[in-house]
């Protein structure tokens, strides 16, 4: 079990190391081969991991493994540690079977990039990295695959490197993401502190004496809020998210669907004992879970690029993954979690084989009328669509209606947080079905009809694109019928061992959310297809609402304004001030100072041998007189 978790982890890492050392010895389409067959064979390991830990007791399903203590300090050691228990199997699990199928289906729309060999090569340094982060056994491993995870974010992001919006888009991931890893360090400072230990057995045991002092757990937890918020897009340090959509297709599903985005709701699952003990902190967690989804919500209205409406999409699937999380209703977090990965991805290669086909070509008001042009791709998007609404039976409705019924267990506070899922629910059935609608809806577009869609490429090329999103368009069907609260509940049991739920609905309760929820839903899906379906109804104006949406609530101005322009103003009077006389003058009166002295020693090269023979002398004499004196 132990050997096969540690394959698991070292397969990613071995592609990388062979595609980059290779280098051009290696064919573009072979490198793309060689990076889907190591996150495969990632995935077998990961299920051979499953079915040992599987045929353990319930109770005894916790193997850590540490490969060598490589730093020790005083009674600190810290060591190469992973480990394998049901929460980490799981992560296992979605990470490298949903991201196979992603870098499966690059090696069609890579097809022909100058730098396949570079995006492979990143493709699976990310799987390795997500990987990391969820086997890790120990605070800094963790906290090393947390960091990892953000440089691969920033590599695939910018990977189009020759334009500045990527380039610009990859430093703002970047930036925001470096915010939330200094907190989560933070909160890893204040543990070795509290509890000498960054084991989490440690920080178990140490519940007592860190329940005590208040503030100490307070600022861990917030510290810790803090890494999960800005790893996973949430208020207010969601900015970054839309703008990754930058990135290749591809990407933008692995960053959105399964892996980077999801790790801070792996956080607060890790560390739930530590948010039991600061209650406020996870409530504040899924207040902006709940903030979050309405607000991504109400963006996803007013977005015309297809991309950033999924993008905004992910960001309000995630808040609710948050309000789970942050209200102790773990395993219906990692359930979403789960059945997000599906049908997010799918949302997303779906959406790539559109801008392939199009020329890529992302704007939805150019589209139209794709239905029967491509009706394979509109059936993956509906299938998509209509599990992210939570429609049964589809994945989303086995998935959501639990999570939105677990608030009901926590009183007044979990009664706004259900409203707020609710009403979520709506603008979930209004914006994917906006896109819908406008993609593949009425009569071909100018556009459509000057560029008719078009598989470019080889016959393997297409494959690729077509096989995965068919294996993401079943699992999107099937994939939520592992569970059906509260009839049977394997993800709960298994997950229960490790972060035991204290937030559950009763059976009246899970019956009227699912009915209220669907209800809702449809009733999000009708007012879509009236405004933008059948166009019985027009839209309102509503020019400054609309501004506001399309700008995203103002959030780039808000934080230009606050934070970059102070600093660029700092900066430059620093350079004016201290940089430009001081060091910059000092750097340069020494050189004009060299160059002088060079100046006046060349003048003594004056190419005359009486010259020379007169400072040798000159020389000589000195030197006798010298020692004359000495003596």
């Amino acid at each position: 079990m132990i050997a096969a978790a540690w394959i698991c982890l070292a397969l990613p890492l071995a592609a990388t190391f062979v595609i980059t050392g290779l280098g051009n010895r290696l064919s573009r389409r072979g490198a793309g081969y060689l990076a889907t067959a190591a996150c495969a064979g990632a995935f077998a390991a990961a299920v051979v991991t499953f079915v040992l830990l599987w045929m353990e007791p319930a109770e005894g399903r916790y193997f850590p493994s540490t490969a060598w203590t490589w730093l020790t300090a005083g009674n600190l050691q810290f060591g190469l540690r992973i480990l394998v228990d049901p929460l980490s199997v799981f992560m296992m699990l979605i990470v490298t079977g949903v991201g196979s199928l992603i870098v499966a289906y690059s090696i069609g729309y890579m097809d022909g990039d100058d730098e396949e060999r570079r995006y492979f090569a990143y493709m699976a340094l990310f799987v390795f990295s997500m990987l990391l982060l969820v086997q890790a056994g120990n605070g800094l491993i963790l906290l090393a695959g947390w960091g990892l995870v953000g440089l691969s974010s920033y590599l695939l992001i910018g990977f189009w490197h020759q334009r500045a919006s990527a380039v610009a888009a990859a430093k703002k991931a970047f930036i925001m993401n470096a915010f939330g890893d200094a907190t989560f360090a933070i909160a890893l400072i204040l543990l070795i502190q509290h509890t000498g230990t960054l084991d989490f057995e440690g920080w178990t045991r140490a519940g007592n004496e860190l329940s005590s002092n208040h503030w100490v757990i307070n600022l861990i937890a917030l510290g810790l809020l803090g890494g999960a918020v800005a790893k996973s897009a949430q208020l207010p340090l969601q900015t970054w998210l839309p703008d990754a959509m930058e990135g290749p297709t591809p990407v933008s599903a692995l960053i959105h669907a399964a892996t980077m985005v999801t790790a801070g709701v792996y956080l607060i699952v890790r560390t739930h004992f530590l948010f039991e003990l600061a209650p406020k902190i996870g409530d504040l967690a899924a207040g902006l879970g709940a903030a979050t989804l309405l607000f991504a919500g109400l963006v996803a209205l007013a977005q015309t690029d297809i991309k950033r409406v999924i993008a905004y999409s992910t960001m309000s699937q995630i808040g609710y993954m948050f309000l789970g999380a942050g209200l102790g209703a773990y395993p219906n977090a990692m359930f979403h979690l789960m059945t997000h990965a599906f049908f997010k991805a799918l949302l997303f290669l779906a959406a790539g084989v559109i801008i392939h086909a199009l020329a890529d070509e992302q704007d939805i008001r150019k589209m139209g009328g794709l239905r029967h042009l491509m009706p394979w791709t509109w059936a993956a998007f509906l299938v998509g669509s209509l599990a992210l609404v939570g429609i049964p039976p589809f994945a989303g409705f086995f998935s959501k209606d639990p999570l939105i019924a677990s608030a009901l267990d926590r009183g007044w506070y979990g009664d706004i947080m259900w409203v707020a899922g609710i009403v979520g629910t709506f603008l979930t059935g209004l914006y994917a079905f906006r896109l819908m609608f406008l993609v593949f809806g009425g009569e071909p577009s100018a556009y459509v009809r000057e560029h008719p869609p078009h598989m470019h490429g080889e016959r393997i090329a297409k494959f690729a694109l077509v096989i995965p999103v068919g294996a993401l368009t079943v699992l999107s069907i099937v994939g939520g019928w592992i569970q059906f609260v509260p009839y049977w509940t394997p993800i709960t049991n298994w997950l229960s061992p490790v972060a035991e739920p204290f937030a559950e609905a009763s059976n009246t309760q899970e019956a009227v959310t699912s009915v209220i929820a669907v209800a809702v839903g449809l009733l999000g899906i009708a007012t879509a297809w009236a405004y933008y379906g059948s166009k019985q109804l027009t839209v309102p104006a509503w020019p400054r609402v609309r501004a506001v949406l399309e700008n995203a609530f103002y959030f780039d101005r808000l934080y230009d304004a606050v934070f970059y322009r102070p600093a660029v103003t700092t900066a430059r009077l620093f350079i004016a001030l201290i940089e430009g006389p001081l060091v910059e003058g000092s750097i340069g009166g020494i050189a004009v100072s060299v160059r002088e002295l060079g100046r006046r020693s060349a003048r003594l090269q004056t190419g005359l041998v009486r010259t020379y023979a007169f400072a040798v002398a000159a020389g000589l004499a000195v030197l006798v007189v010298v020692f004359v004196a000495v003596r």
